[in-house]
């Protein structure tokens, strides 16, 4: 009996063995041939990854694999942001040989449209900008002496419309750009912010010298990132090239 004890066992840990090493290999061969196409996501500013993660989840559901890039926005210089963020999308997009999209909400569109100006994707997509501020906002030139906007720091300061300004200082885009903006009527601005804007961006300042397509959306600016009909214009673009009008 006790050998045929011992002998059940060994081939009962051997099976036992022989199914994880299936099942290992099946979760490997998985993760290296999933044929998804990438959407990377960068956050506004003062924000977090929480704050792309509803996007990240909506795209996702329509097929694609997401990568939330996470940065500090607030007391730190346009270039220290870039910094950081080059590092991650770098580490990132190594030796991945499917198609990698780009989707940035305020900020962090500019940040995508900066990283694209420097480094070249060899598979790269398209690119959707969410209420970004392409031309600068005006908020900033009449605000720029505010303690607020000191505090808030250096990044803050140069969102301006000025010709020297972080937004004015990234080049047209060489790679198809989608353009989403915001138009909310919720709070009377007429005069801080002439014509339609997010609360924030004006329609006319997130327009972009070579964009592909554009799209407005009724939102605000903060909104505009968990918005749905914001979410289905950008999964639409990044499909198939242009806004479902």
């Amino acid at each position: 009996m006790s050998r045929i004890f011992k002998t059940a066992a060994v081939l009962f840990l051997t099976v036992l063995i022989s199914c994880a090493a299936v099942d290992s290999t099946r979760v490997s061969t998985s993760a290296e041939t999933d044929s998804r196409e990438t959407v990377v996501l960068l956050h506004g500013l003062g924000r977090g990854k929480s704050a792309m993660r509803l996007l990240a989840s909506r795209l996702e559901d329509a097929g694609f694999l997401t990568k939330i890039i996470k940065y500090k926005s607030l007391n730190a210089s346009p270039k220290e942001i870039l910094e950081t963020v080059t590092e991650q999308i770098n580490t990132f997009c190594r030796d991945k040989k499917q198609t990698i999209h780009f989707a940035g909400h305020s900020l962090g569109g500019l940040l995508v449209r900066a990283y694209l100006d420097s480094n070249k994707v060899e598979n790269l997509g398209r690119v959707v900008l969410i209420g970004t501020p392409n031309k600068g906002t005006p908020l900033v030139d009449k605000f720029q002496d505010s303690w607020l906007l000191k505090l808030m720091g250096e990044t803050t300061l140069s969102l301006g419309t000025d010709e020297n300004s972080f937004p004015n200082s990234i080049g047209p885009p060489y790679y198809p750009a989608g353009i989403i903006a915001g138009s909310s009527t919720i709070i009377n601005n007429e005069k801080i912010l002439p014509g339609d804007d997010d609360g924030v961006v004006p329609v006319e300042s997130a327009k972009l010298d070579g964009m592909t397509d554009m799209i407005v959306i009724n939102a605000g600016h903060s909104m505009l990132r968990y918005n749905k009909d914001a979410a289905d214009a950008a999964i639409h673009f990044l499909k198939h090239g242009r806004f479902k009008h």
